[in-house]
């Protein structure tokens, strides 16, 4: 039988590298964030963590997450760090935290909200973070999912 080889992932040079995704929410963390499809993206599933046993880990070339992006991020997997490169050095560490309230982003779950039939942006209060539990400003519905715009 032929050893197994590890494969090593290239760093980056500038971007940003999301890492402690719980394992198996990679693919949902990068289809929130519309990153361009001509951006280089490295994508990690179910890799051994000694924090967690298994993590997931997004690595993106050439784009730093605005705070919009890490609120969504934080709602996907609230422990994830993410690291900012610039010049293959991470410049920057974040551990995002979930927001009290979201304004825009997500879509409330009620189909007889005024932000389903107007042109009302979505607002929400965040009422428990763990177990999450978030609240529809306008019809004081509790998502029973976490739908994004």
């Amino acid at each position: 039988m032929i050893p197994m080889e590890e494969l090593k992932v290239k760093k980056i040079t500038n971007g940003t590298v999301i890492d402690h995704i719980d394992a198996g929410k990679a693919l949902m963390v990068f289809k929130v964030l519309n990153v361009p499809k001509e951006t280089s993206v490295m994508i990690a599933i179910n890799v051994p963590s000694k924090k967690k046993g298994k993590k997931d880990i997004l690595k993106i070339e050439g784009i730093e997450l605005k705070k919009e992006d890490v609120d969504k991020i934080s709602l996907i997997s609230p422990d994830v760090t993410i690291n900012i490169i610039r010049n293959g050095k991470v410049v920057e560490k974040l551990k995002p935290q979930i927001p009290d309230e979201i304004e825009g982003t997500l879509k409330c779950t009620n189909p007889n909200c005024i932000t389903n039939k107007e042109k009302v942006r979505g607002k929400f209060k965040i009422e428990s973070k763990n177990p999450l539990k978030i609240r529809c400003y306008y019809c004081e519905k509790f998502l029973n999912e976490v739908i994004f715009e």
